[in-house]
């Protein structure tokens, strides 16, 4: 299903961490769960080209206090592989439900970037009843038909094939474009390790294949019922953190969120790109320190918008 990787001395160093299996559709999930067990969970999905590895700040930083569980999508990360499954919206929407309820996670708050905000808000609109607060970098969970050119090459019939599992022309370019300032090696490293091999890549390929841009698309009908959910989570608190230098995600995204969230608390952020946690992770922890701390998950009253 998956070839083995390992990760570099300096990367494991940054990831310390030996996660949980799940058997779900597409073969086991690998799943970080730190932090105590009767921790309030803090739930962090990730995108394409990354995996669990992004989140190993946030996993430092909140672990003490909350129960934070990172999934690594199928086909991503430590999870398995396989080449046949289908790799499309609905059935990762099936996975990290299906993972919050065998955990029986209740009052989450839900950290999501890039694929991550429409596989995590697809649970949150499934389940909303479990979900209390929201953290959003540098993601979209409606329809778009913005795609930057490069990704729209490597859907591209055989030539994305070549391009992204052949030459790694996703997640290797990724760590040079998604980030404004150069990444430490070891974030490298890191960032890639799992995906090494032709067999490997094939979730980044898929990913790419799945953006719906047409009513026609397998995912459009799932990614459609996301978008008209959002409405049922607005009286939960949110913020929003974004990378205004991201090529894929630019700030028009960020403006539509704002626009369905218009009480959402906003930091827009100069010079970060696409990689939020990578170009400025600190500001991020803090960040969200101090919505934790303005928006209990008990509290009867939250905090109004803004934009810092």
């Amino acid at each position: 299903m998956s070839q083995p990787f390992v990760l570099s001395a300096a990367a494991a160093r940054e990831y310390p961490y030996k996660g949980n299996f799940f058997d779900v559709n597409g073969g086991r999930m690998h799943v970080l769960d730190e932090g105590p067990a009767d921790g309030s969970p803090l739930v962090c999905v990730h995108g394409n080209p990354t995996w669990s590895f992004y989140y190993r700040r946030v996993v430092e930083r909140f672990s003490p206090e909350y129960r934070v569980v990172v999934p690594d999508h199928i086909g991503c990360g430590f999870s398995d592989k396989p080449q046949d499954w289908p790799y499309q919206l609905a059935d990762h929407v099936n996975n990290l439900v299906q993972v919050i309820e065998d955990l029986d996670l209740q009052d989450i708050t839900l950290m999501v970037h890039d694929w991550g905000g429409a596989i995590g808000m697809g649970a949150a609109t499934r389940m909303p009843e479990r979900f209390k607060r929201f953290v959003v970098t540098n993601t979209a969970a409606f329809r778009s038909l913005a795609i930057p050119p490069s990704i729209a090459t490597c859907r591209i019939p055989v030539f994305g094939s070549l391009a992204v599992r052949g030459f790694n022309g996703f997640s290797r370019v990724a760590t040079i474009r998604a980030a404004s300032r150069p990444l430490p090696q070891a974030a490298k490293d890191g960032l890639t390790a799992p995906y090494n091999s032709w067999a490997n890549r094939i979730a980044t390929l898929r990913f790419v294949e799945d953006i719906p841009l047409k009513a026609s698309h397998p995912s459009y009908a799932e990614l459609h019922r996301i978008e008209d959910g959002l409405a049922g989570l607005r009286d939960r608190p949110m913020m929003l953190c974004w990378g205004e230098d991201d090529f894929c995600f630019t700030p028009k995204f960020r403006e539509e969120w704002q626009q369905r969230f218009p009480e959402a608390r906003v930091h827009a952020w100069d010079g970060v790109g696409h990689y939020v946690l990578e170009d400025a992770p600190q500001r991020t922890l803090a960040a969200m320190e101090r919505f934790f701390a303005a928006n209990p998950l008990h509290a009867e009253t939250v905090t109004g918008a803004g934009e810092e």
